[in-house]
């Protein structure tokens, strides 16, 4: 049974940075997909970073390119997500996901409980 479980949320003012981290049990990240998706009060959900196993490249949505890195330690496993330059729009409930194949992950993925992240100005 896959789980994973994300912490490291919190609460932050404007420009400050956080790690969100994904601990994954029976699961190792490398071995498929990995994202971090998030949704906005009032808003629907989201992919915010993504690693593709396919070619191992990591894709960003445009509203965090540049602020966000997604990256994985198998050793532990766990993936993460560093976030910098927070602004008051990434206020969010964070979720990790994984599957074997990213086409896959919405509708079959496994999913994290979420972590909030607030943003202050």
């Amino acid at each position: 049974q896959v789980q994973l479980v994300e912490s490291g949320g919190g609460s932050v003012q404007a420009g400050g940075s956080l790690r969100l981290s994904c601990a994954a049990s029976s699961y190792t990240p490398s071995s498929g997909c990995i994202a971090w998706f998030r949704q906005r009060p009032g808003k629907e959900r989201e992919g915010v970073a993504v690693i593709d196993p396919g070619d191992g490249a990591a894709n960003y949505a445009d509203s965090v390119k540049g602020r966000f890195t997604i990256s994985q330690d198998n050793s532990k496993p766990t993936m993460y997500l560093h976030m910098a330059s927070l602004e008051p729009e990434d206020t969010a409930m964070y979720y990790c996901a994984a599957h074997p194949d990213c086409d896959l992950l919405d509708d079959f993925g496994y999913w994290g409980q979420g972590t909030q992240v607030t943003v202050s100005s």
